[in-house]
């Protein structure tokens, strides 16, 4: 045999291996990840379910201050899914603003904290069906004589504000005729121009606005008569795992039909926005 035909690979060889070599890159670059692709397995198999929440969340997953607690009805829920799936649940205190980077990093399973369904958020997370649909509402300071029902609000030399980046900001903006739209960077924020007398009403959805009404002595809950703007309220799962997310939905439907769903709508007073079919 010539020993140099053994040291030169043929050309067709060379093809092979550059084509090969690509091949096993764009595997490598299509596939998901172990993780993504075993999730309930791999949360069965460890005993833990790791649920993303926002503890400032107040009826939906709220660290109550005078008991250290958790408690609202996506914490009745997490429990629950999580004795369904027969693991623990452990509670990993995220944020809005983590949202997509949780979602990104397997800092969690799942979120569990009232996400509001947006196609922004849809590039980066799956989404579940629903259990909670919120439209706008706002909040008066009870002692404003002038701003009583919902249709007190547009109205000349009125001011209405709203949190920046909320989908209140562009709703609110379009749909006032005649109330100046005032924007605040934080959420507590827009409370506190309230109480300053630097607006006469800020917008919020039905858990927090309930919050207001609730635990507050000063705030009152104002609803429109139409629904403005629903948004669905879901739970958030990474991408790329279609039978974890079917497994979430089958927990969903499971506890509507079962009754679930609405005993933890009634225990934490969001029954208004329980979407129980």
């Amino acid at each position: 045999m010539n020993v140099k035909s053994m040291a030169r690979p043929s050309l067709r060889d060379g093809f092979a291996t550059v084509f090969g070599a690509l091949a096993v890159v764009a595997i490598t670059l299509s596939a998901p990840s172990v993780q993504a692709a075993d999730r309930l397995a791999t949360i069965q198999s460890g005993g833990v379910l790791r649920v993303c929440i926002w503890p400032d969340y107040f009826a939906i997953s709220y660290r109550n201050p005078r008991t250290s607690e958790l408690e609202g009805i996506d914490i009745d829920m997490a429990l629950a899914f999580a004795k369904d799936l027969g693991v623990k649940v452990e509670f990993v205190d995220s944020s809005f603003a983590k949202l997509v980077e949780n979602m990104e990093n397997d800092a969690c399973d799942i979120a569990m904290h009232g996400v509001g369904v947006r196609p922004d958020r849809q590039e980066h997370m799956d989404f579940s069906i629903p259990h909670l649909s919120s439209g706008i509402y706002g909040i008066s300071d009870k002692a404003n004589a002038d701003i009583q029902t919902w249709a007190d609000i547009d109205k000349a030399g009125h001011v209405v504000v709203v949190q920046k980046g909320t989908y209140m900001e562009p709703v609110m903006l379009g749909y006032l005729k005649h109330a100046r739209l005032s924007v605040v960077d934080s959420f507590k924020g827009r409370e506190q121009e309230v109480q300053a007398g630097r607006a006469d009403v800020f917008m919020t959805d039905y858990p927090y606005g309930r919050r207001m009404a609730v635990l507050s002595d000063w705030g009152r809950l104002l609803e429109p008569e139409t629904t403005l703007a629903p948004t669905p309220y879901a739970y958030a799962v990474p991408k790329g795992d279609p039978a974890w997310l079917a497994r979430v939905n089958a927990f969903i439907t499971a506890a509507k039909t079962d009754g679930r769903l609405r005993e933890y709508a009634e225990r934490n007073g969001l029954l208004p926005i329980a979407v129980l079919d």
